[in-house]
């Protein structure tokens, strides 16, 4: 952790939008993933045929390969999007502007304040008054639940269908 707080430093983006999109742009298990599917999924005598047709290496990746790569593309975008919609701990190192302080950072606040609001209110004047607290501290807490689900919930049928065809890529068939 403190030798990427470093190199985040003195690549100047504290404090930037681009944190967050930098430092978590490659998974090297989800790279692995991808290069497993083209080198299994992928037959060598597409390339041999696009080669003898007279397609470039790139215009072979897009007319090709990426058409037939539908289905690792969607899992490997829907682990990317996940995992970085689930990403506070980066903007709670590096980010100390509030106004650059993604969602997740604002959610977690008001979770944080609630708790304490609940926690100082069940000591107040009466039993009543403590459990009202309380009722509202957790319907607050469960509002932020939804809202911090239903992004994920509204993609994934999307492209449900790719899912368990390309998550099942990297394993032992047999």
């Amino acid at each position: 952790m403190i030798p990427t707080y470093l190199l985040i430093r003195d690549l100047n983006l504290l404090n930037t939008p681009w944190v967050m999109i930098v430092n978590g742009a490659i998974s090297v298990y989800n790279l692995i993933i991808t290069r497993t599917f083209f080198e299994t999924a992928i037959p060598e005598e597409l390339h041999e045929a696009a080669t003898l047709d007279g397609c470039s290496h790139f215009r072979y990746f897009i007319s090709v390969v990426v058409p037939l790569s539908k289905a690792v593309i969607s899992v490997i975008t829907l682990y990317y999007v996940v995992g970085h919609w689930n990403d506070f701990f980066n903007a709670l190192l590096y980010i100390n502007t509030d106004s650059l302080q993604p969602l997740q950072i604002v959610l977690r606040n008001i979770l944080l304040s609630n708790q304490a609001f609940a926690g100082g209110a069940g000591s107040g004047a009466g039993a009543g008054a403590g459990s009202y607290a309380q009722q509202f501290a957790d319907q607050i807490k469960y509002a932020v639940i939804i809202v911090s689900t239903v992004p994920v919930l509204i993609i994934y049928p999307f492209i449900q269908k790719y899912f368990e065809k390309g998550v099942m890529i990297g394993a032992v068939k047999g």
